[in-house]
């Protein structure tokens, strides 16, 4: 038996989805961290090391584990949103400079759609789409430069991520969560399942891990801690009471965040075509929002019988 995810409306609802939006904004400061704080050349020792550890971890405090069909669910659900996604998210960031791969993973909200007609029998919403189209363009003209170039493998390696991504937070919603699992308890599985999807590729393609210094370490204890078991606790929350197109929405922020955090703290410059573009953006994140908002039902409060009291 899993547990329904019936969308909220009022306060609830914008409360959620603003505690949600701090996972894409958390994510948009993984590209600082890696270059500056990481080795380079490591993107399967990076995925592993955000995934792994924080799945382990949460799997020793909340001491739940998965259990007949939801072995099965689990794994799937942190290979799409884990396993296969982190991977393909570093090679498309290696093989593709000038911010290509940044509209790519910008995309998803697009695949969602698809996805979410599908398996969720939504009705295409052409709100939606076009808040979607919305996002891409001011996205990229946030992350593009003149001289970014295409590569192939970089350019599938992006789009299947997104569509990866995309998948994974559908069918979150669409199998809810087991009766009596929490949030934590699920982001624990589908990190643990994912890590450990990544583990025989990490050592079978770039062999030992690296020597790690302090600097190393801190990063990625940054990224396992904050930005992937704190991020993705809130996002498994906010897919229980969202609809998941309307999340999927979100990780427009996630390109946004990252330019910046590279103009406040990397001193990249931002030009008015990109200011331009972060505005747009945002526009479209909150156009994918108020596009697929369930309409808030008034309460009635039911009318109070008179109680009589005997007269003495």
């Amino acid at each position: 038996m899993t547990t329904s995810t019936t969308p909220r409306t009022g306060n609830s609802y914008a409360g959620t989805l603003a505690l949600t939006a701090l996972t894409p904004i958390v994510w948009g400061s993984t590209y600082a961290i890696t270059t500056e704080f990481l080795p380079p050349d490591r993107p399967l020792f990076t995925a592993l090391m955000r995934a792994l550890p924080a799945g382990l971890a949460l799997l020793a405090i909340t001491r739940v584990l998965p259990r007949g069909i939801w072995l099965g669910r689990a794994a799937a659900l942190g290979i799409l949103n884990i396993g296969a996604f982190f991977p393909l998210l570093f090679l498309a960031a290696y093989r593709l400079p000038g911010g290509v791969a940044g509209v790519l993973g910008a995309v998803a909200p697009m695949f969602a759609l698809g996805f979410a007609t599908v398996v969720l029998a939504e009705k295409p919403n052409g709100r939606k789409v076009l808040a979607g189209l919305i996002g891409v363009f001011g996205v990229a003209l946030v992350v593009l430069k003149a001289n970014a170039q295409l590569d192939t493998l970089g350019v599938i390696a992006g789009l299947s991520g997104a569509a990866f991504m995309a998948a994974g937070t559908v069918l979150t919603q669409r199998w809810g969560r087991p009766e009596g699992v929490g949030p934590l308890a699920l982001t624990g599985w589908q990190l643990t399942a994912g890590g450990l999807f990544i583990l025989p590729f990490a050592l079978l393609i770039e062999g030992a891990p690296p020597a790690l210094d302090g600097r190393a370490i801190g990063g990625y204890l940054y990224l396992a801690v904050i930005g992937t078991a704190v991020a993705y606790w809130l996002w498994v929350r906010g897919i229980s009471k969202v609809p998941a197109t309307s999340v999927a929405f979100l990780g427009l922020l996630s390109p946004v965040s990252a330019a910046v955090i590279g103009w406040i703290a990397l001193g990249q410059a931002l030009g008015p075509l990109q200011m331009a573009g972060l505005v747009i953006a945002l526009g479209g994140t909150l156009f994918g929002q108020l596009a697929g908002r369930p309409k808030a039902v008034p309460v009635v409060a039911a009318p109070v019988e008179p109680v009589l009291v005997p007269a003495r």
